[in-house]
């Protein structure tokens, strides 16, 4: 890397923020240095902390699919349809084994297999009066481009909202929603401080 390319990092990082800070907002988020799309996504400038390399690690992931356990994928199907989500396809008679999507995701569903599951209770997911302990569903981050009209949305629709939509300290606007089988999803979108 040349001087001027380093001299543009530095700005940039200042420009951000400190560096550490930057770093602790990507730890905190589970975020690595080598996600270019899902950064970019988030708000987050890309590579900031990794010099560009054109060799492939040894496994180049192209895509992740979730596996949710649940208890009855009809019902699972209606409640991510509330969400906004569609049904992309089932198979078995009965289906046993599915798939919902929205955008560029997907996630799978399958009954009684392929992990654990949440008890489905009315509770906090986050805070002073949430259970860390209790929480045995899958969890996982949905980045939308407005969490508050996902919000209204599930007002709407009956979602079950466990937490938000509030501006958290680590720079992201979330809320929680929970799945009747206890998974939870963290609707996030980066919060601009330019």
């Amino acid at each position: 890397m040349g001087s001027d390319a380093g001299a543009d990092r530095a700005a940039v990082l200042r420009g951000a923020g400190s560096a550490f800070r930057f770093s602790q907002e990507r730890y905190l988020l589970g975020l690595s240095g080598t996600c270019d799309r899902g950064c970019a996504a988030r708000g987050f400038p890309l590579r900031l902390t990794r010099r560009q390399t054109t060799k492939r690690p040894q496994m180049y992931a192209k895509a992740i699919t979730p596996i949710l356990n649940v208890s009855d994928i009809q019902r699972s199907f209606d409640w991510f349809e509330k969400l906004g989500w569609k049904k992309c396809w089932d198979w078995g008679a009965p289906p046993t084994f599915g798939s919902v999507g929205s955008g560029e995701c997907e996630i799978f569903l399958c009954v009684n297999a392929q992990g654990g599951r949440g008890d489905g209770e009315n509770r906090p997911s986050f805070g002073p009066d949430s259970n860390g302990a209790a929480e045995t569903g899958v969890w996982m981050s949905i980045w939308v481009d407005d969490v508050d009209a996902v919000h209204q949305r599930c007002i709407e629709q009956g979602v079950e909202i466990s937490w938000g939509p509030e501006n958290m300290p680590w720079g992201v606007r979330e809320m929680h929603v929970r799945h009747p089988d206890g998974h939870v999803f963290r609707i996030s979108r980066g919060i601009d401080h330019s």
